[in-house]
């Protein structure tokens, strides 16, 4: 009996054994499968990026040339330059950021630092998230009605800055909030237990630590201000003036808006092909110089950060 219940409690061994050996070799062949799966996705979006960047620059590389980025337009866009829309395209992004970077920072810092959880802050986060999916035309109607005809702004640059940092605040507070909850909390705490009061903390040691996380925020509010048509459409862009805005209260071409007309509803679609590639070269020339800055100032508090 006694060597029959050897056998028996050796046998479960085994068996447990075996059973171990092959859930193990489970989990490694999902891992494998897994990993495997992630790069490809990574792989084919990068290859989707490069094909896009590589067919707009082979197709717009022929229309680039120093008339073309200094020269004001001529014969309805068929001739001449894109320098009016290049210079609106930058005055929009630095308008919408002039507003929009400081007023998401604070509200940021109100809900994550000073707010306590209750109804009232979650009604308010909430309507930062309806309003990060909420589709452009609709700011783009909602700056015609308050900005154009209630504050009698016009059709205007000055309406297009305001309606495109309303667009954008959503991202800012939202990259805002992570990047501020990221910092460990002992860096307040230390700070508070030095007697240096709450708003001197977040002002000389929080902020300065989400830095590089706000600077993410702000990349991607600049792609989208740079690319946006609908809501300028209605607030303030013009396809055809051969001049540029002397103020904040005159409209302005742009060069989403100029492209989007140039490749739709231009009079010589056909043969303004080329133009249409090189003005969709420029803008991506544009927001990627314009990353390439955030991205510098990012790394550059991180490193701030890390000594």
């Amino acid at each position: 009996m006694e060597l029959s219940s050897n056998v028996n409690e050796n046998e479960h061994k085994s068996i447990r054994v075996q059973g171990g050996l092959s859930m193990g070799l489970n989990a490694r062949t999902s891992e494998k499968v897994a990993f495997a799966l992630l790069s490809l996705s990574a792989v084919a979006i990068a290859a989707f990026v490069v094909i896009i960047l590589a067919y707009i620059m082979y197709n717009g590389y022929s229309a680039i040339s120093i008339e073309f980025l200094t020269e004001m337009p001529r014969m309805m866009m068929t001739e001449g330059g894109i320098y009016p829309a290049i210079i609106g395209t930058i005055l929009l992004i630095i308008g919408s950021m002039a507003v929009a970077l400081p007023m998401g920072i604070m509200a940021a810092v109100y809900l994550n630092e000073y707010a306590v959880e209750n109804r009232t802050t979650w009604i308010i986060e909430m309507a930062i998230n309806n309003l990060a999916g909420t589709p452009s035309v609709v700011f783009g109607l909602f700056g015609l009605a308050l900005f154009v005809k209630y504050f009698d702004f016009g059709s205007s640059l000055l309406s297009s800055c305001l309606t495109l940092s309303l667009l954008i605040i959503p991202v800012i507070i939202r990259s805002t909030q992570e990047a501020l909850i990221a910092v460990p909390k002992e860096y307040r705490e230390s700070s508070l237990a030095l007697g240096v009061s709450k708003w001197q903390t977040i002002k000389h040691v929080v902020l300065p630590a989400a830095i590089p996380g706000i600077v993410t925020g702000s990349i991607l509010s600049i792609g989208r201000v740079a690319g946006e048509t609908a809501p300028i459409l209605l607030t303030g862009v013009v396809y055809f003036l051969p001049r540029l805005p002397d103020s904040m209260y005159s409209q302005f071409m742009a060069l989403p808006y100029h492209l989007f007309v140039l490749a739709t509803s231009g009079t010589s679609i056909a043969q303004t092909r080329s133009l249409q590639y090189g003005t969709a070269l420029v803008l991506l020339i544009i927001v990627l110089g314009l990353n390439i800055i955030a991205v510098l100032i990012r790394s550059h508090y991180r490193q701030k950060v890390k000594i």
